[in-house]
């Protein structure tokens, strides 16, 4: 206490000139302020402290007032200020981060193509000069996409056997940010399915369960003859073709095996038909990431979904019936402040992140 009433003091002494034999005067006050250098001395002793008990009942209610003020500045909330970041995000991730905040959406259905492995190291198909398509000169195909055509394997699979020895789930890729996104939904309970054309089996990596995925175009996990389609173990077939680089032959016809994966003049698994049309009357929201939405039937899923249902799309580029002659479609029920679909442009990974910043991402 005696410091505190010391200051007052203090400052008065110190902004006072000194007098000709060095020591320090005090101006007198206007009759309108208040001389702290007059009260300081006259209610303190030389050390400091009150001089009757009338004084410390003062100065202790003094105390109180100040310790009460403290606490009421220290339950004051300041917003904090926007970041750059947050100013800078563009508009389509702030809509969807809205979406997902609101917590009505409970029936998310997902939608991907190859573009959000792209960031594991596995090429998509399409893209001009970095697509697998484009980059398979060295198995002299006389097409690209006979490397995955049912006729062509049965008179030579080496080009297939080759090129999925190297692209075999769980050997040299990894999921990627956008796989892991797509679990956290199903973690969350708000994944209604997870439609996938890719047949990488990095969904499943990531922790999206088999229940809730539909690999649309087959997947590594199982094996059949191509020819009498009797199942084959597919450990075995994965260990041959990826050891040996050479096709498994069919144990009760000899015929050859291949992964279960959809090749050209192979219909879609029958789980795809099953699921499909009730799960896009039943979904409230629809993702689609990373495709360019033109292998059939997938591609028609988008309009599958309700009119008031929402439909994102993160991607590269518009696609399917995203893309209408002006841009982003505008013939759909309006579902928020605006009756497009939202469309966010570039790469998979990085929207996700920025999404995941501005989605809060509680639930009850």
């Amino acid at each position: 206490m005696a410091k505190a009433e010391d200051k007052p003091q203090d400052k008065v002494a110190a902004s006072s000139p000194p007098s000709d034999d060095g020591s320090n005067t005090t101006e007198k006050p206007r009759d309108n302020e208040a001389n702290e250098s007059d009260i300081g001395p006259d209610l303190q002793h030389e050390d400091g402290a009150p001089t009757n008990d009338t004084d410390a009942a003062s100065t202790h209610s003094i105390n109180d007032d100040l310790t009460d003020l403290t606490k009421d500045l220290e339950s004051v909330s300041i917003a904090p200020r926007l970041s750059v970041e947050t100013l800078l995000a563009p508009t389509p991730i702030k809509r969807v981060a809205a979406l997902l905040s609101a917590q009505k959406y409970s029936k998310i259905v997902i939608l991907t193509g190859a573009g959000i492995s792209c960031n594991a190291g596995i090429p998509d198909f399409r893209t001009p000069g970095s697509g697998l398509y484009d980059n398979l000169q060295k198995y002299h195909l006389p097409f690209p996409e006979a490397v995955f055509d049912l006729n062509f394997y049965k008179s030579n699979p080496a080009p297939f056997v080759h090129l999925a020895s190297e692209l075999w789930p769980g050997i040299k890729h990894s999921p990627t940010t956008t796989h892991s996104f797509i679990a956290l939904l199903e973690k969350k309970g708000i994944l209604l399915r997870n439609y996938t054309q890719n047949i990488d089996g990095l969904d499943i990596l990531a922790g999206v369960s088999e229940e809730k995925t539909i690999e649309c175009h087959g997947n590594f996990r199982t094996a059949s003859c191509v020819s009498c389609k009797h199942a084959y173990d597919g450990d075995e077939c994965k260990r041959i073709i990826v050891e040996d680089k050479r096709a498994p032959s069919c144990k009760k016809c000899g015929g050859h095996v291949k992964p279960d994966i959809v090749f050209f003049g192979e219909g879609l698994p029958a789980k795809f038909h099953k699921s499909l049309k009730r799960d896009m009357q039943n979904a409230d929201l629809l993702i689609v990431m990373g495709t360019s939405l033109m292998v059939s039937p997938v591609n028609m899923i988008p309009d599958m979904a309700r009119r008031d249902c929402p439909r994102v799309l993160f991607n590269r580029e518009l696609a399917g019936s995203f893309l209408k002659r002006n841009g982003i479609n505008t013939r759909r029920k309006s579902y928020d402040t605006s009756e497009k679909d939202i469309f966010q442009e570039g790469d998979c990974d990085e929207s996700i992140r920025m999404l995941c910043k501005f989605w809060t991402g509680k639930r009850s």
